[in-house]
């Protein structure tokens, strides 16, 4: 039983999740009176705060009411948000029809194909070569349906998987670029002396600014290409004709979320522990050695503080980045629906408002979990 408890906190206090360390202490048999003050603390008091968060904004629902608009109630968002993911189901369905549909096209296509060449078997000269490139025809067609995809306007959920994918893929790139520049002003004071001036001019830059430049980049490196090389198509999925305006989005968010873990990165290389150097020296460790037995085990926690702000930079960026690009994510959603000008458009951005916000938090808590694992000592919950 205490192992299970031992491990039951660790997981809480790792996983940044002190809600559940109150529920274990009292499964576990602590006293009560003790657990129920934590589960009030956690539980029962933000209960009691987004109860009175949804009371104000009904009240605000029935006082900013205006001849054409209105802001929509808390019920009217919910509605909104069932019928988004309805009509993402409704039209998943149409899509799988559609495709079951091209694939028994496909095969009827090849058996007619495949009879068209039994009776060119038999045929004259002068008629098996009408029968064999009338089979190849089929075959193409038949090719063609087997390969059919639906083009149907992205539904809600997709383009929430997009933003997904824009923002790691600018997130990843960040990382790769920042971490290593993070460890070579870290470790060398001439490189950091270098290179700080041009940190702190670009750090505050804002993305409707870098978003331009991206646009131009983009364009200028994919200038004559054609659709059929861009292999990001296969890799993430992307619509045709998408790839470019997924990579404006995605290199904005990375030229705006690389500065926290590239200074993140510097401070923690910086700030270990000179005993630790020292140790290495008389050991006669290579400088790869110390750099991958020393230096990045000990700057690690830092570095995952400085990727945790990035990624929640990066997803507050990509929005934006998403309403100027025209990427099919939840920022063009947004747009959109601005745009509509619907009876229901105000609700359905609330709703998605509430989505970005419930995703932002998650990411932060994977987060947190990552930089939890390579803490030493007690990690920190949040």
């Amino acid at each position: 039983m205490a192992n299970w408890r031992g491990n039951a906190l660790r997981f809480c206090n790792v996983a940044g999740l002190p809600i559940l360390d109150p529920f274990v202490r009292l499964m576990a048999g602590e006293d009560p009176k003790e657990q129920f003050k934590g589960i009030a603390k956690f539980v029962l008091i933000p209960i009691l705060a987004i109860a009175c968060f949804l009371g104000i904004w009904s009240l605000a629902a029935r006082v900013v009411v205006s001849d054409s608009m209105s802001l929509p109630s808390p019920g009217t968002t919910w509605a909104a948000g069932k019928e988004l993911f309805a009509m993402h189901q409704v039209q998943k369905a149409q899509d799988q029809a559609k495709k079951q549909a091209k694939l028994r096209e496909a095969v009827t296509l090849m058996a007619q194909a495949q009879a068209i060449e039994k009776r060119a078997a038999t045929a004259s000269e002068s008629q098996k070569e009408a029968l064999l490139a009338n089979a190849v025809t089929y075959k193409n067609r038949a090719i063609s349906a087997a390969n059919y995809v639906p083009s149907s306007a992205p539904t809600f959920v997709d383009q929430i998987f997009t933003s997904l994918k824009t923002v790691f893929f600018g997130f990843a790139v960040a990382t790769l670029v920042a971490i290593p520049i993070g460890v070579l002003c870290g470790m060398n004071p001439w490189c950091n002396a270098a290179l700080n001036p041009v940190i702190q001019v670009f750090k505050p830059v804002s993305p409707l600014a870098w978003l331009p430049l991206a646009f131009l980049v983009v364009v200028w490196a994919y200038a004559g290409v054609p659709n059929e090389t861009l292999i990001l198509d296969d890799i993430f999925r992307i619509p045709e004709g998408q790839v470019k305006a997924f990579l404006i989005s995605a290199t904005t968010v990375c030229l705006c979320s690389l500065w926290p873990t590239l200074i993140n990165t510097t401070l923690g290389v910086a700030s270990v522990d000179k005993d630790y150097i020292n140790v290495a020296k008389v050991l006669k460790l290579s400088w790869w050695q110390q750099l991958v037995k020393i230096v990045l085990p000990a700057s690690l926690p830092l570095m995952f503080a400085g990727m945790r702000i990035s990624l929640g930079v990066g997803w507050m960026v990509l929005i934006a980045a998403d309403m100027l690009a025209q990427n099919p994510g939840l920022g063009k959603f947004v747009w959109d629906e601005f745009q509509n000008g619907s009876s229901v458009t105000y609700a359905r951005i609330a709703f998605s408002v509430i989505i970005i916000g419930l995703i932002g938090l998650c990411l932060d808590r994977v987060m947190i979990f990552l930089r939890n694992l390579v803490s030493f000592g007690n990690p920190a919950p949040a």
